[in-house]
C-alpha cells in the first residue's frame, strides 16, 4: 500500500460541493473518477473537510492509499496524470508520500478560510468575492469581525449537524485586511462546524448596515441557542485557503 497527501485547488462555482453526494457533482467524485482512470482500481479520497456547494478552495488536502497491484505512478508525476483527466476547474497542485499514520482530516493542526468582498462590481469578481449590494460601514465590520477570534461555542451562528458533539472551535485569528478593490476576512481555527465562516460574515455584514449592534452579536454568540439572526454571506466569497499540519506538509507552497 502507498500513501500519499495531496494538496488541490478547485473553483466550486458548479460543483455541489466538495464531498460525493447524490444531490449532483461534486469535487471529490470528479477526483475520485480521474484516479480511477489514472489507477485502473477505485481508489477512495479522504478530504480534510467539507466545503458547500459553490465555495472554492486553494489549499484542500486530500490522501489517498493506493493499493498493491495498481498501475504505479511516481509521485511527483501524479498531478500531471490526474490533471489531464480532470476539469480545467480542479488542479492537482502538488502530491507527498505520507506515514500510513496521516490522515487528511484527523491530522489537520488548522485550517484557513479566507472571504473576499469586493468594493466594486465587475464581472471577474463575481465568481470569486460577494459585492454587497447595500452600502456598509467597513470600520464596523472589522469590529464585528474580531469578535469571534478565540474560543467559543459557535452553535448559535453555525447549521445543526447532528453528527457531531460540540460546536466549541478555537480561532486562533479572525481580522480583516483592507486594500483599494477588496475586504479579506482571513479566519484560522483548529475546526470549523458547519456555516460557520459564511454566518460570521453575514452577522459582521448585518453589524456593518447596522441592522444589529455589536453588543447583541456578543450576546448572540455567547448564548449558545441557534437564533435565526445569522444571516449567511454568499458562498462564492468563501475560498479554503490551507490547512496545516504537525509534520509540515506544503507548508512550502504558496496559498492567498
Amino acid at each position: 500500500m502507498n500513501y500519499t497527501g495531496i494538496l488541490v485547488e478547485y473553483e466550486g462555482t458548479h460543483y455541489y460541493g466538495w464531498q460525493s453526494q447524490s444531490l449532483g457533482n461534486s469535487v471529490q467524485q470528479e477526483i475520485e473518477t480521474a484516479l480511477e482512470h489514472s489507477y485502473g482500481t477505485r481508489i477512495v479520497v479522504f478530504g480534510s473537510g467539507r466545503t458547500d456547494a459553490g465555495v472554492h478552495a486553494r489549499g484542500q488536502v486530500f490522501h489517498i492509499n493506493i493499493p498493491d497491484g495498481a498501475s504505479t505512478i511516481p509521485v511527483d508525476k501524479i498531478p500531471i496524470a490526474l490533471n489531464t483527466r480532470l476539469p480545467k476547474a480542479i488542479r492537482i497542485r502538488k502530491a507527498h508520500v505520507v506515514e500510513p499514520s496521516f490522515h487528511a482530516r484527523f491530522s489537520a493542526r488548522s485550517r484557513e478560510y479566507v472571504y473576499r468582498i469586493a468594493k466594486q462590481n465587475s464581472v471577474f469578481e463575481r465568481h470569486f468575492s460577494w459585492t454587497p449590494d447595500l452600502p456598509y460601514d467597513s470600520s464596523l465590520f472589522s469590529q464585528c469581525i474580531r469578535i469571534f477570534g478565540g474560543q467559543h461555542d459557535f452553535t448559535s451562528i453555525s447549521k445543526h449537524n447532528p453528527s457531531i458533539d460540540s460546536y466549541v472551535c478555537t480561532v486562533e485569528y479572525c481580522d480583516v485586511e483592507e486594500n483599494e478593490e477588496h475586504l479579506i476576512v482571513r479566519i484560522r481555527a483548529d475546526r470549523f462546524v458547519y456555516g460557520m465562516c459564511r454566518s460570521i460574515i453575514g452577522m459582521a455584514m448585518f453589524a456593518a448596515r447596522k441592522k444589529i449592534a455589536i453588543q447583541d452579536v456578543c450576546s448572540i454568540l455567547d448564548s449558545g441557542q441557534r437564533s435565526g439572526l445569522a444571516p449567511l454571506a454568499p458562498a462564492c466569497g468563501l475560498i479554503l485557503n490551507r490547512v496545516r499540519y504537525p509534520n509540515g506538509i506544503f507548508d512550502e507552497e504558496s496559498f492567498y
